[in-house]
């Protein structure tokens, strides 16, 4: 019964890397792909109207932000979604040591684990709450210097 525990703790946590790693792969997937870029402000065949800036706008993508910090920046977009990321991991982690600790049946070794596993995402929350405090500062006073 208990190494039957023990494997089901041991597949959950294995389906939860694969599913923490499949979300990181499609997120940055999405971050990766822009729209097309405006067309009709693109023109290559310029000759001596072509500039640096021209090039930068025509590169940019439809409706992406222009700005790196501030509320709809790209630091403020990224930290928002990897926190939201880090709190779902943590939950579920949370749940999953307390399926552990509610199956140990008395193990001290089972029960040790268990509480090591809640410890350690609650200790992973925390610090994912003062990493976001802290990019946050530091994007606050990028922007408040612009």
């Amino acid at each position: 019964m208990k190494q039957q525990v023990k494997s089901l703790a041991t597949q959950a946590q294995y389906y939860m890397a694969v599913v923490f790693a499949t979300l990181s792969f499609a997120l940055a997937g999405l971050f990766m792909l822009a729209p097309a870029a405006h067309a009709a402000d693109c023109n290559t065949q310029g000759g001596d109207n072509l500039s640096i800036s021209a090039g930068v706008n025509c590169a940019q993508g439809k409706d992406q932000p222009t700005e790196l910090f501030g509320d709809q920046g790209i630091f403020t977009t990224v930290t928002n979604v990897l926190l939201f990321l880090i709190g779902a991991v943590s939950v579920i982690m949370l749940i999953i040591g307390g399926i552990r600790y509610t199956i140990s049946n008395g193990d001290q070794g089972a029960v040790t684990s268990a509480k090591n596993t809640i410890l350690y995402a609650i200790i992973g929350l925390v610090v994912a709450i003062l990493s976001f405090a802290a990019v946050s500062f530091v994007t606050g006073q990028f922007s408040s210097e612009q």
